[in-house]
């Protein structure tokens, strides 16, 4: 193999997808199955409108492209859905700041419209009444990510070695050689942690540090509906929360429709580890929230919840590219939240990175050595 890439989620499916389209070999391996983690409890988010300007804006603008392709590419399947998003304000001081937020973002590309009272409620005839307004973002989509991390490792063409956990790294002449997983050994010049949550633990094997942390969050899933919810709807306040360094319960409403007619209803962040016990507080201000969004959400039944993971860096952008502390290791990882979005092209640029080629947008802020030392998560194996 040219390169094996350290897990299944959707963001090493798409470096295997642009690195064998680059024309290397690949092999893919995860202790667990095909979007086993994170990418499983994911929403398939593709977002822009949450994003100020800077390199992780750059970063969502060129996967909104290439997802539009991938789209083209890939079986229906994946259920690309350019619904476009709609951020909302519930007063005139929120929606100041939005107008604010929304012409930073314009100068970098992004598309938005403000929608006064009239205009939200033709986009959305159901939400709340008294809202201040909000704005329009046509370019926000959604994917289902499991498909999506199916369908791009199947079009990859990569060898899969699932259910195999990686046990360390072979280090030969002061640089990665391969790996070894539980069965066997894979030899290639090249390593890509895309390891998600648990990309920390995989640095560590490597000999190196990265201060991945995992971030939990929940999701309702009600039962199936006519297509009452046509955006994704979030409230103001989701922006703030996501760039929150808060370890602390954060919720913030947001609600989308799905084609096969549930609603998604999230969004919650709390630093706990890998705690995975069910918090009735958080599923409590989820449904509270949403119902504040859209009243008749109140009358609606849950059908489950379900919850994940986000792979947190203290800064709130992912490491993506070469480790300079390990000749051959490469990192695509601590996307938090934004995972399924930007995966095209995190997997754009390992790919560039992997043959030479000039990045689509630039690395530099996404060094995985950027970090102090002694920030990181710790070495070994972390489990869940």
């Amino acid at each position: 193999m040219d390169v094996v890439i350290i897990g299944a989620g959707v963001v090493g499916a798409a470096c295997a997808y642009y690195a064998s389209r680059s024309g290397l070999s690949v092999a893919v391996v995860d202790r667990g199955p095909v979007a086993g983690g994170t990418t499983g409890a994911g929403e398939g988010n593709l977002l822009v409108s949450d994003k100020p300007a800077g390199p992780e804006l750059d970063l969502a603008l060129l996967s909104t492209e290439l997802w539009r392709d991938l789209a083209a590419e890939l079986p229906h399947a994946i259920e690309y859905e350019a619904k476009g998003g709609l951020v909302v304000a519930p007063d005139e001081t929120t929606l100041k700041a939005l107008r604010h937020f929304a012409e930073g973002q314009r100068a970098a590309g992004v598309v938005s419209a403000e929608a006064g009272p009239d205009d939200l409620y033709d986009l959305e005839p159901h939400l709340a009444p008294g809202l201040a307004g909000g704005f329009h973002y046509p370019q926000d989509a959604q994917v289902q990510p499991a498909q999506a991390a199916a369908r791009l490792l199947a079009a990859s063409g990569a060898e899969l070695y699932l259910g195999e956990e990686v046990t360390g790294f072979l280090l030969e002449q002061g640089g990665v050689r391969g790996v070894r997983t539980s069965r066997r050994t894979l030899r290639a010049p090249r390593v890509v942690n895309a390891a998600g949550t648990w990309a920390g633990a995989v640095a560590g094997q490597a000999g190196t540090t990265l201060p991945v942390l995992p971030r939990r969050g929940f999701v309702l899933v009600t039962e199936p509906l006519p297509r009452v919810v046509r955006h994704k709807v979030y409230a103001a306040d989701y922006v703030a929360d996501v760039a929150s360094d808060s370890a602390a319960l954060q919720s913030s409403g947001v609600v989308e429709g799905t084609p096969s007619g549930p609603v998604l209803i999230g969004a919650t962040r709390e630093r706990v580890g890998f705690d995975r016990t069910l918090s009735t507080e958080a599923l409590r201000r989820l449904a509270a929230q949403a119902a504040a969004l859209f009243p008749f959400l109140a009358d609606v039944r849950v059908m489950r919840t379900y919850h994940g993971f986000r792979p947190y860096l203290p800064d709130h952008l992912p490491a993506i590219g070469p480790d300079p502390r390990v000749p051959g290791l490469l990192h695509a990882c601590g996307h938090e939240g934004a995972g399924i979005g930007l995966a095209p092209a995190t997997g754009a640029l390992v790919a560039a990175a992997l043959t030479g080629a000039e990045p689509p947008v630039p690395l530099h802020p996404f060094r995985p050595d950027r970090f102090p030392e002694g920030a990181g998560a710790g070495r070994g194996v972390v489990r869940d």
